[in-house]
Order: structure tokens, then sequence, then C-alpha cells
């Protein structure tokens, strides 16, 4: 049986303390339930964070990296795929997600996002307010929005489970 890869995006260098806290919380919560846990796969921010939670909690991570070598990898990441595709990279992050949880970043954050939902993904926004942005994914339920790690997983479980 394929296990439930969920991809976790948010903000990468200059991310806040708290923002990767929710990230190495929530990237726990993912390897506890056996799920795999994919991200942008550098050593910076949500996907650090995100990758050492998982990983001490024995989980698998996979890590789409933008660069041809994995010197800027984190080690947290178990399968680092090297793309040198730069922030073209980050499609490949979302077409290879079950479903996507962003925690708050910026643009390319956002341009993870808009991609999740233009390819009919699922998307959860952690504690990461758009404003009006995707006001109509919202109300059609594909974009759901959560304020603790704990939900995050609630919500995947409604979805999949």
């Amino acid at each position: 049986m394929k296990k439930l890869i969920v991809g976790v995006m948010g903000g990468g260098e200059g991310a806040p303390p708290e923002v990767c806290e929710m990230a190495y919380k929530l990237g726990g919560l993912i390897a506890k339930e056996g799920w795999v846990l994919l991200n942008g796969g550098r050593g910076v921010g949500v996907m650090e964070a995100s990758a050492r939670g998982a990983k001490e909690q024995g989980g698998l991570t996979v890590g789409i990296l933008p660069d041809r070598n994995t010197e800027l990898a984190s080690p947290f990441i178990d399968i680092p795929v090297l793309t040198g595709m730069g922030d073209g990279r980050n499609f490949i992050n979302i077409l290879s997600s079950d479903i996507v949880v962003a925690l708050p970043g910026r643009s390319g954050t956002i341009s993870e996002i808009a991609l999740a939902l233009k390819n009919g993904k699922n998307v959860i926004l952690l504690n990461f307010s758009l404003g009006n942005l995707f006001i109509e994914y919202q109300k059609a339920g594909i974009m759901i929005l959560v304020s603790k790690p704990e939900e995050v997983i609630e919500e995947i479980k409604k979805l999949f489970f």
C-alpha cells in the first residue's frame, strides 16, 4: 500500500522561531502517523525543522532540492532529489505530494500554494493567513485554515481515511 506523502512548505532563511517550532512538531506528528514528509530539502527554516521533527520520530523524509548537489541539503533528509531547477522545483514538490501543508513563508511558499490549488491538491494553511487571496478555494473546502499542528493531522485524516 502506498504511503501518504505530505508536502510541508514554508519559509526558508529568516523563518521565525515560532514557525520553525510548529514545523518541527508537525514533522513529528506526520512521522508518528507513518506518512512520508516531503519538503524543499534544504537545511534552513521550515524545511530543516519539519525534517528534523520527522526524523526524530523515525519518519521518512524526501527533499526536492533546487540544486545539482547536496551541499545545502538538510542532514535530516533521507532521500535528496536533485533537480538543478531552482524555483522550478516547486512544481515537483507539489505534484509529488498527496496533500500540501503551508506554514508562513513568502513568495516561494505562496507560489507552491497556487500550484497546488491549480493542480487540484488540497492545501492546509497552518497559522498562515493569506487574507482573501484564495477565498474561493476556502469556500469550496479545498483550502483549509488551522492554527495547530494537531489540527493538520485531523484534517488529513478526514480527507484521506
